[in-house]
């Protein structure tokens, strides 16, 4: 037996969520790999999941955790042997195959990496899925060749998981950063990231023109719809937009000027599917481009018990930074 935020529905629909001790007999087949969970985390599809906001999971009963960090107690798949440190992230890990708020997990070897030199369980928690999109965001901008001495970085939605850990990085790398949020009293919090600004999200999420004055060298958008709409408006000639997030919604009320009078780019960001080989690069950019310390200071450590009532502060906007669990 072993222990599990496990979420259910009835043929009626209704919905549970609760603390389970679950029978290993029941743990997927299609796993090759059955790992020891040490840590997991709360990103804010598990707050979906958790409070039944949205369709994320597909198959019931579900094992929730689109996270995990452990160690590998049986492995059928050649790359990996007992006492091997792995990272999962996504792979519709807690939506279609049990995920990794639980003890154990039974999880594809293909989709695990190792433990990069120079983190841990917990620290590889504290990135979570919502730090290794931040990396990608990264990675994204400079692969359209955004460096620092062109011009100042947007970070939206910046007291999420996402974006704190996206300040965090480009700080380092000697951008200069500009966080949008809502929570007026975060601003330090913000600054000790590395933010050079903080402005009221409110000024990006109303309806705007097209195309507004030119400002942003590159953005990380963790909120869609008209923050990124005017987020694409004010970008400078050239300038690239990476779109990571939906918190404001899924709609983009946007028009072609900014990419046709500009040339800005818009680039979209997966963190679920990517391939092993970025995945790998992200993880390994993430052990050497991120300061420990910095990461200490905008996670928290909760336990199993504590997972369900956290996931409601995520879908209430009332969380601040990452969330690890320790399980």
């Amino acid at each position: 037996m072993f222990k599990a935020l496990f979420l259910q529905k009835n043929e009626q629909g209704e919905f549970k969520a609760s603390i389970e001790q679950i029978d290993e007999n029941q743990l997927p087949e299609t796993g090759d790999v059955l790992v020891q969970i040490s840590h997991s985390t709360l990103n804010y599809k598990d707050g979906l999941a958790i409070c039944n906001k949205s369709p994320v999971v597909r198959q019931w009963p579900m094992v929730a955790g689109i996270d995990g960090a452990g160690t590998v107690l049986e492995s059928a798949h050649p790359n990996f042997k007992p006492g091997d440190e792995i990272i999962l992230n996504g792979f519709g890990v807690g939506e279609t195959h049990w995920g990794c708020l639980a003890e154990k997990a039974k999880l594809k070897g293909d989709w695990l990496i190792k433990m990069p030199a120079g983190l841990n369980a917990e620290q590889a928690m504290g990135i979570g899925t919502a730090g290794y999109t931040a990396m990608l965001c990264v990675l994204g901008l400079e692969a359209h060749g955004v460096k620092p001495e062109h011009g100042e970085i947007l970070v939206t939605g910046a007291t999420g998981g996402v974006g704190s850990v996206a300040i965090a990085l480009l700080s380092k790398l000697g951008y200069t950063v500009v966080a949008t949020s809502g929570k007026a009293d975060q601003t330090d919090f913000l600054k000790n990231l590395g933010a050079a600004e903080v402005v009221d999200r409110k000024a990006l999420s109303e309806p705007g023109k097209p195309l507004q004055r030119e400002r942003w060298a590159g953005v990380v958008d963790c909120v869609g719809s008209h923050t990124l709409a005017n987020a694409c408006a004010q970008t400078k000639y050239g300038g690239t937009v990476t779109a990571c997030g939906l918190a404001q919604g899924m709609d983009l009320p946007s028009s072609v000027a900014p990419f046709i009078l500009r040339g800005v780019t818009l680039k979209g960001i997966d963190s679920v599917m990517a391939p092993l080989s970025v995945r790998e690069e992200a993880w390994r950019r993430l052990a050497s481009d991120l300061d420990v310390e910095k990461l200490h200071s905008l996670s928290r450590l909760l336990t199993l018990d504590d997972a369900i009532e956290a996931a409601g502060k995520i879908m209430a906007g009332t969380n601040i930074g990452r969330v690890i669990i320790k399980i």
